[in-house]
């Protein structure tokens, strides 16, 4: 069922009209009437209202099919392990591209500043 028949279904099991539901989330009764049509993108927030409204629960009211995540905690310890491998292989990467950092310029660049150097002769 689309949300939109599933709210006129619960607004009509309370006896509301249209318009006092419209009155009480403080919008239009076309704006309303569209939301039971399906006609307007129904914010979350708009949702909470309504579901407040009708006295239900938004998860109910959303039809909302929470047992589709799987938070088992097998999967996760999983998911984390993958996660721990991809950092060490970057970190490794990370330490070989600094390494040749070092060597290349670091270790250029102190040797030669730490180079006597050479003296031109003067003619005199």
């Amino acid at each position: 069922m689309n949300t939109g028949k599933k709210i006129r279904e619960i607004r009509l099991d309370k006896g509301f009209s249209q318009e006092n539901m419209a009155d009480m989330l403080e919008i239009s009764t076309t704006t309303y009437g569209d939301i039971e049509r399906n006609k307007t993108e129904l914010t979350l927030a708009r949702a909470s209202k309504i579901a407040k409204v009708l006295g239900v629960n938004i998860v109910d009211l959303l039809d909302i099919e929470l047992h589709s995540v799987d938070f088992s905690m097998e999967k996760l310890q999983l998911e984390n392990e993958k996660l721990k491998a991809e950092v060490e292989k970057w970190q490794m990467a990370a330490a070989y591209w600094h390494e040749k950092y070092e060597n290349r310029f670091v270790g250029n660049t102190m040797r030669v500043i730490t180079e006597e150097p050479e003296r031109r002769k003067i003619g005199f």
